[in-house]
């Protein structure tokens, strides 16, 4: 198996990953990381949407690898750096992924090392790979619109609700499948299914549903271990959808052993769909969040972009 070979690899480091214990991590995985790569630039990131910056930075400074160390919120910020109007911004660089966050959900879709060190490792040992990411355009609440970029998921109703009741969750930085699991019963106590008109692929007319939350997935796992997309694939070129219609309280409680399992599929009021590209329109008020970070709200469309993200250390399997 032959060795990617890097010149110039930059490390974007989120300190505050993991309520600290990113930057305690670094002390100890730095000397695995240049023992396998070399010296490396560090940059540290001080702000939401920081670590873009730096990647964009580094790319335009020559950096041939860019390695998100942090969670997976860091990593989307990573992805939206290296990608400029849905392209690389260096063709010729590549991205990696060590796991140092609250949440690795994209570690597990794309099959990384469970530990920072053997993922510093495999980004030596592993051939680079082309995945798919995905652009979603979102709606603002003054209703102008932006473009976000991700590589796992991205969901709206529930999923929007909870992502930001997830962040003010004391119990975060203890267990973030804890916080999760509690944000979720949190939200669906008043949650109530919003109408959703879904249009797959410019098909005319839209469908309209009832639902309580839709994932769009390019990997398969979300909200720390839940694997809402089961099917999905980072290499597939498509858009996995899961619809999950409107179901009462204890019953979508009962479901989330699904997710867990990888059993969604399974449930009565589960929808699954395949598209390159989703149009969502509602009348309600419906969050979209985006790798676990908040964003706007409906209307949202969302795409594919087959293999623009040259990824080292992954093994994917789906």
């Amino acid at each position: 198996m032959s060795k990617p070979r890097f010149h110039n690899p930059c490390v974007i480091l989120n300190p505050r990953a993991a309520s600290g214990r990113a930057l305690h991590l670094w002390s100890s995985l730095r000397p695995t990381v240049e023992s396998t790569l070399g010296p490396v630039d560090v940059r540290f990131t001080e702000a939401p949407d920081h670590a873009a910056t730096l990647t964009k930075e580094a790319l335009q400074g020559g950096a041939d690898l860019v390695v998100a160390v942090g969670g997976d919120g860091t990593f989307n910020e990573v992805v939206n750096g290296y990608l400029s109007q849905g392209l690389p911004l260096n063709p010729d660089a590549s991205l990696a992924f060590c796991p140092a966050g609250t949440c690795s959900d994209f570690r597990r879709s794309a099959g990384i090392p469970r530990s920072p060190h053997d993922a510093a490792k495999a980004v030596a040992k592993v051939p680079v790979r082309k995945l798919d990411a995905c652009g979603v355009r979102v709606t603002r609440p003054n209703g102008d619109t932006i473009t976000r970029y991700f590589a796992n998921v991205a969901s709206f109703g529930v999923g929007g609700e909870v992502c930001v009741a997830a962040k003010h969750n004391l119990l975060t930085p203890v267990n973030g499948r804890a916080a999760f699991l509690w944000a979720t019963a949190k939200t669906l106590i008043r949650y109530r299914a919003k109408d959703v008109s879904l249009t797959l692929d410019d098909e005319q007319p839209g469908q309209l549903l009832r639902v309580m939350q839709v994932a769009l997935g390019n990997g398969a796992y979300h909200g720390n271990s839940m694997k809402v997309c089961p099917l999905a694939s980072l290499e597939s070129g498509c858009i996995d959808l899961t619809v999950i219609r409107e179901t009462g309280y204890l019953d979508f409680l009962r479901s989330v052993r699904l997710l867990y399992s990888g059993n969604i599929l399974s449930h009565a009021n589960c929808i699954h769909y395949r598209a390159k590209s989703v149009t969502a329109t509602s009348t309600d008020h419906v969050l979209v969040e985006v790798d676990g970070e908040a964003v706007g709200q409906l209307p949202c469309t969302a795409w594919v972009l087959p293999g623009v993200l040259s990824m080292a250390g992954t093994e994917v399997t789906g």
